[in-house]
């Protein structure tokens, strides 16, 4: 059954750049991989990961030399990593965090075929390798995802039970209610995150602009509406799907939600652990989602 969804869901949900938007090479003297375009004194990282079903994938880690967070980002469907460069450069800045991001298998430079299922282990070797490679804890973990990249991030984010934060941008409640507006989740739907948003038990901060015409404003809504720790919500008047970015009430709401995720940290120390932590400008160039009827 896991495969008859997948396959459904390469059908009209995965539309990688072609050609990959950048390239990955190993320098000569270092050994270190390279991303194209980017020069060393820009603090990047970049890493190729096995996941579980043997595929590599690409991600970078953007360092900031006074981060009180890293932000695990999950981009859209039909952008790759060369794409997002601008996009992290600015987060950075702007909300003093680390922001590692990868892209899925079959996009950028990672190997493989994209399917719902390949997403879920992508996700799951980026985020072994913040523990293995950084040292990042749950409770210094902000995952972020954006539309389709809201499937990886809430299948995370129901597994980590001491994860810091959770920001959702033009998230979907699903992919097939996207397309059309059912009432019950059906077996071959992928990326039910009506379902898995239940299980989150951290702040979740739901962003969504008030005109987009990709992922109806009612999956934002519903999707907060179901969280159990709710922050206050950013519904962006006249936003789109894939400019929120343009608007300065977009990376102002982000501060805000940083900042008070620091206090929470500050005020409300996780608990001790038992067990051990599971293994598992216009942004033109940021596109974000398509969907296509068959």
């Amino acid at each position: 059954m896991g495969n008859v969804t997948s396959n459904v869901a390469a059908k009209f949900a995965f539309f990688p750049p072609d050609p990959a938007t950048y390239g990955v090479t190993k320098d000569e003297e270092t050994g270190k991989l390279v991303f194209s375009g980017v020069s060393p004194d820009m603090n990047m990282e970049v890493h190729q990961l096995t996941t579980k079903s043997g595929n590599k994938v690409v991600a970078t880690f953007w360092r900031h030399p006074f981060a009180r967070f890293t932000l695990l980002y999950s981009h859209g469907n039909a952008a790759d990593l060369g794409q997002m460069v601008e996009l992290f450069i600015e987060l950075r800045a702007h909300l003093r965090v680390n922001i590692m991001s990868y892209d899925y298998s079959g996009y950028g430079a990672s190997t493989g075929k994209p399917s719902e299922f390949n997403t879920y282990y992508d996700i799951e070797a980026v985020y072994n390798c913040l523990r293995s490679d950084y040292g990042i804890k749950q409770e210094e973990l902000i995952l972020y995802g954006q539309s389709v990249g809201s499937g990886p991030t809430l299948h995370m984010a129901s597994r980590l039970k001491r994860l810091r934060g959770v920001v959702l941008h033009s998230a979907i409640l699903s992919g097939i209610r996207v397309l059309y507006p059912v009432k019950m989740t059906l077996w071959f739907d992928i990326f039910k995150n009506i379902d898995k948003i239940r299980h989150v038990n951290s702040k979740v901060l739901v962003i969504h602009g008030t005109k987009d015409d990709i992922v109806d404003l009612s999956h934002g809504k519903r999707l907060w509406e179901l969280a159990k720790e709710k922050y206050d919500p950013l519904w962006v008047k006249g936003g789109g799907h894939c400019n929120l970015e343009t608007y300065p009430e977009y990376i102002k709401h982000l501060r805000k939600f940083i900042n008070a995720m620091e206090k929470l940290s500050l005020t409300n120390p996780p608990p001790k652990q038992l067990t051990n932590e599971p293994s598992v400008t216009e942004t033109k160039h940021n596109r974000c989602l398509r969907f296509r009827k068959r």
